[in-house]
């Protein structure tokens, strides 16, 4: 689907609006790492429409939303009235105040990554811990669109984040995407360790929409490598972070 406003979607990206089997695996990942800390205070730092809130609501012990987007805090608040609009670099909450910390594509938007990261480490309590997903630079595709002339251009672009960084950041400066190297290098010297990291693939529900049995055998093969030293290919980093 092409989203209605090609450079909002440029600038702040996409957010889920559906529900199917890649946001049910990622919940679910989401719900292993963080354990009894759904039972706490749950921060969706980026909630977006609220696609991942909606679902945190009702496990949690006061589930929070916050994102750049005033529509989209609008939209969101069907589901809790305790969505705010603020920018991820300058959370407006107390420090030490939150058991667990959702980040879900959304560090590759921020103006400040570094801050970004830094905040939420800051609002997390000792023991809580950050669940992130953001964009591998080894995948094949830049999922989030380029520019060419000056003109933005919607969909997935093979090989570009495979380039020279000066020239990948040409061809797609709206969007940030990340090596291992580069992810850790965002929370030294902070007071964290790493539970997990690692990479994976996605769940490629369109191709299955649009053709069912080579969508799902893509899928099994792709998935399958995430056990394996080719998972470097993944879609997206996912990492689970304590504070110490």
């Amino acid at each position: 689907m092409i989203p209605e406003d090609l450079d909002k979607s440029a600038e702040r990206g996409e957010p889920s609006h559906v529900w199917r089997a890649g946001q049910e695996r990622r919940f679910a990942m989401l719900t292993e790492a963080a354990g009894q800390r759904l039972e706490g205070n749950v921060l969706v730092d980026g909630s977006g429409v609220g696609t991942y809130l909606a679902r945190l609501v009702p496990i949690s012990g006061l589930a929070i939303g916050l994102d750049i987007e005033l529509p989209r805090v609008k939209e969101s608040q069907q589901f809790t009235p305790n969505v705010f609009c603020a920018a991820g670099e300058y959370l407006p909450l107390a420090s030490d105040s939150f058991d667990l910390v959702f980040s879900h594509e959304v560090l590759e938007h921020v103006q400040d990554d570094e801050k970004a990261i830094s905040e939420m480490v800051r609002a997390l309590k000792p023991g809580g811990r950050i669940v992130l997903f953001c964009p591998n630079r080894g995948y094949p595709f830049e999922t989030h669109g380029h520019f060419w002339r000056g003109k933005y251009h919607f969909g997935n672009t093979p090989l570009i984040n495979w380039l020279p960084r000066a020239l990948r950041d040409k061809l797609a400066p709206h969007v940030e995407v990340y090596t291992r190297r580069d992810l850790a290098r965002l929370f030294e010297g902070l007071p964290v360790r790493f539970v997990e990291r690692r990479t994976i693939f996605g769940a490629y529900d369109n191709i299955i929409e649009r053709r069912p049995r080579l969508g799902r055998i893509l899928r099994s093969i792709l998935q399958a490598l995430e056990k394996t030293p080719l998972q470097r290919l993944g879609l997206s980093h996912f990492w689970v972070v304590e504070k110490v």
